[in-house]
């Protein structure tokens, strides 16, 4: 191996962090806080990654590779710092370089932003995969929304859901570059002008819109190498915060100040509250202004190489992420037939070649189904070509099924007075895909079974994945570090690797140091609840009484988007279970055990914002309780995120992925407990079903609850009665008493948020429609089983390490290169030697020429 001058490196990197603190901050390094020294380090690493950046864009266009374009409303890349000196190998030079200049390395990654971009796990996936694209050099690029003030920042005041500005823009974020020359303009409302394009098809001119341009900013998505051989991608953000002529300035001096600042505003917050007309009308604007404006640059890189469309259907893939970006299809038709004056025919062959779409829900009401009048008036053109598709395509229905307008009226993309955004991806694309192979199978059979008729080749699985780079190497170091030293590091490139540790599950002194790790894991994830208490009350905290701290304490952990499916409220219906049990016989449960809880709800979903509030009112009855306190204790963690994650997953004991069966897409938090050595309570229900069947039956013991094939016969057939389940459970009864009988609550507010959370469950036609209390015996069973595995630490640590070993084909890795090989037909294209030679080479010498 190579021998490092880690002296003159150290002294090299040093020099670069003070150069841009005085020449850019003004500052000496000793002067310079934390955060302004965190900027300049983040620079002079960028130095670096510009190199391989530039040099990976050149060469894609150099081979005219074949490029896949990822649309999503949602990005979660999460803290850039440490997984970018992680991945260009740099994590040992920074450290040196800080304690070289005498700072803290804490301090300085904690000042770190993190990107306010996504909600959940859809931005996250879309992260893990730019990180698998880049790594395994596949031509790729990003495309999103640059929110000003993300989703929102969540507090807790006295269990209530608050929701801040999550300013992650306050200071300047380093590792973006302002892209003035891509900007591109969105057109909204107006009024249509038919006229014939060259071919005397219809095309329609708009008169009289509303103008909006979007500014790109890059971010860059660094794969993982060694010796600086990295490929890095591009997520470019769009942006309608810094265009002037977004301002209206006629309407502010005219003091309408809502007016003047409309379209400023459409890139301010992701998922504006569409229970009011202005937030239905921010939404479809960002989603237009997504679909535009990435459209529009595609082409434009595309024109770089060719000056014709001739390879456009070979070159060029676009994958739309869920139904938000579904207006490329129409959108990709008007700039074919309009602007790029093709015939109808070769535009719409192009369109469906070139785009696939992936679902991700089976919830009918997360299928976005927009106004008829809504998409008329703000995009009138695309609703002329969304009704020529939709025309075109029902006479093939009609063709297929004569005489039967019903079977026509199921699959119209308008219907009902709405525009149903998953038909139309459906209609527009080569390919859809579900994200695990159960969810596909309910697409084809419950959700879409008429397009699955009509189309049975179009429909695929592609399980979601997870990035081992950031899931495990990154934000567990102590497990990453074990895993090297037994089996090597080619899992970091290369999870199937991972079923080497099978060979070590039943090592004693592995065991022993898995054990330790875990520990040191939770001592990690408790300095950052303590330093946030802290923080925000500005007080002590005594530890014994807050949180457990011992390796007996399990640690029973469910965080995800608060959502009815993800029956959070079960969870909390058997934290009452327990509370009522130790408060009878504080033996009758054996281990100590910490509740963790965390996620958002969406600011107008009223019955995910009690389900928290329940969490609140039971850690307060709970923590301090003195019998129930000394066996459980229940946190809410507030703001939960990518970089909160990164602490919780690795200290867990147990993952709970407790959706109802057949509701749950994919989930991929199932996958990063398990890679860290969680074992897993969970329904058969998205990914958790094919990681059972990798896992094996024998290592996958806490499986509970009804099948999706129950679940969707129940709902089917209304044949499901809670009042059965409560009539015949004591205990079940017992908890979902207590919150009508006054034990909980502790003022009329409360009150009344339990009341509606026990109506939800006991009145109504749709009650309990989750089935909740249907599973909550199975689950409460199951959990008295996880505590019998837990007081043997050796065996607990034996299935652990089985399940960690098992993971192998949940990395996102393995998703990519099946989206690769079955959707995209997309080859890797690695970075030209000589062309990052030649950049390289015209950097140092621009650098020379400064310098002196």
């Amino acid at each position: 191996m190579e021998e490092v001058d880690w002296d003159s490196a150290v002294k090299r990197v040093a020099q670069q962090v003070k150069h841009y603190l005085i020449t850019i901050l003004g500052k000496t390094s000793k002067e310079a806080s934390d955060e302004e020294f965190y900027r300049c380090l983040a620079w002079v690493l960028r130095e670096d990654i510009m190199l391989n950046w530039t040099a990976t864009s050149h060469t894609h266009r150099m081979k005219k590779a074949k490029k896949v374009y990822y649309l999503s409303l949602e990005w979660l890349p999460g803290r850039m710092m440490v997984n970018n000196m992680t991945n260009i190998s740099s994590w040992e030079l920074v450290q040196r370089v800080i304690k070289f200049m005498n700072r803290d390395l804490k301090g300085i990654l904690k000042v770190e932003q993190e990107p306010g971009l996504g909600n959940g796990g859809l931005g996250r996936l879309a992260a893990c995969f730019l990180d698998s694209l880049a790594t395994h050099c596949f031509p790729a690029m990003g495309y999103g929304l640059r929110y000003q003030y993300g989703i929102f920042q969540q507090e807790l005041w006295y269990g209530a859901q608050v929701e801040r500005p999550d300013i992650w823009l306050i200071s300047e974020y380093p590792w973006e570059r302002r892209q003035d020359e891509f900007s591109q303009f969105a057109h909204f409302g107006g009024h249509v002008i038919a006229k014939k394009n060259k071919h005397n098809e219809d095309v329609h001119v708009l008169i009289d819109f509303e103008e909006v341009r979007s500014l790109a900013y890059d971010v860059p998505v660094v794969g993982y190498g060694e010796k600086n051989q990295f490929c890095a991608l591009t997520i470019r953000l769009w942006s309608t915060k810094d265009s002037p002529k977004n301002f209206l300035l006629a309407q502010f001096n005219a003091g309408d100040l809502s007016d003047a600042t409309k379209n400023t505003a459409v890139t301010d917050v992701l998922y504006p509250n569409d229970k009011n007309s202005l937030g239905l009308t921010m939404r479809i604007k960002q989603e237009y202004l997504l679909v535009t404006s990435s459209l529009k640059d595609i082409i434009r890189q595309y024109h770089l190489m060719f000056d014709n469309f001739d390879e456009f259907a070979n070159l060029v893939r676009i994958q739309i992420n869920d139904t938000h970006p579904a207006l490329v299809i129409a959108e990709l038709m008007r700039l074919l037939t309009h602007e790029h004056e093709l015939k109808w025919d070769v535009a719409w062959e192009i369109t469906k070649t070139v785009c696939s779409y992936t679902n991700h829900t089976v919830l009918r009401e997360s299928l976005e189904a927009w106004d008829v009048h809504m998409i008329k008036d703000f995009l009138p053109r695309q609703y002329h070509i969304i009704e020529k598709i939709n025309q075109e395509f029902c006479n093939q229905v009609r063709a297929k099924h004569p005489n039967d307008e019903d079977w026509v009226r199921k699959m119209s993309i308008i219907q009902d007075g709405r525009v149903h955004m998953a038909h139309l991806a459906i209609v527009g694309t080569h390919r859809t895909n579900g994200v695990a192979r159960l969810h596909t199978e309910i697409l084809k059979a419950s959700i879409f079974p008429e397009f699955h008729e009509m189309f049975p080749d179009r429909f695929i699985s592609v399980t979601n994945g997870v990035t081992q780079r950031r899931w495990l190497n990154m934000c567990n170091p102590e497990l990453s570090q074990m895993l090297k030293d037994l089996i090597g590091d080619a899992w970091i490139t290369d999870f199937s690797k991972i079923e080497k540790l099978h060979d070590f599950a039943a090592n004693r002194e592995v065991q022993e140091r898995f054990l330790k790790i875990k520990l040191d894991n939770k001592k990690r994830l408790l300095e950052m609840l303590v330093g946030e208490k802290k923080a925000r009350y500005h007080e002590a905290i005594d530890l014994s009484k807050e949180f457990f701290l011992s390796c007996d304490a399990m640690y029973d952990v469910l965080v995800k988007r608060i959502h009815e499916y993800k029956r959070q409220l079960m969870k909390a219906l058997h934290t009452i279970m327990l509370m009522r049990d130790i408060d009878r016989n504080p033996d009758s449960h054996k281990i100590k055990r910490t509740v963790i809880i965390g996620g958002k709800a969406a600011p107008g979903y009223d019955m995910a914002k009690n389900i928290i509030r329940l969490f609140y009112i039971l850690g307060r009855k709970v923590n301090h309780d003195p019998k129930i306190g000394d066996k459980l204790k229940v946190v809410f963690i507030e703001n939960y995120n990518v970089s909160k994650a990164e602490l919780i997953v690795p200290a867990a004991d147990l993952s709970n992925q407790i959706s109802t069966a057949g509701q749950e897409a994919s989930g991929t938090s199932c996958m990063k407990f398990s890679m860290n050595g969680a074992l897993t309570i969970g329904t058969d229900d998205g990914a958790n079903v094919e990681m059972r069947e990798a896992v094996t039956d024998k290592y996958w013991q806490f499986l509970f609850g009804i099948s999706s094939q129950e679940a969707m016969k129940m709902s089917r057939e209304k044949s499901y009665n809670p009042e059965d389940v409560v009539n015949q459970d004591s205990e079940v009864k017992g908890a979902l008493e207590m919150l009508i009988n006054g034990s909980l609550a502790d003022n009329d507010v409360e009150a009344d948020v339990l009341k509606a959370i026990y109506n939800s469950l006991m009145i109504g036609y749709d009650r309990d429609r989750y089935f909740v209390l249907k599973d909550l015996r199975s689950y409460y069973d199951t959990q008295m089983k996880v505590e019998e595995l837990y007081l043997k630490p050796y065996e607990w640590a034996d299935f652990s390490l089985y399940n960690m070993a098992s993971m192998g084909r949940f990395s996102s890795d393995e998703s990519i290169k099946n989206y690769a090989r079955d959707i995209w037909q997309l080859q890797p294209c690695p970075i030209d030697a000589e062309e990052l030679k030649r950049v390289k080479r015209e950097f140092l010498e621009a650098d020379r020429c400064y310098i002196a």
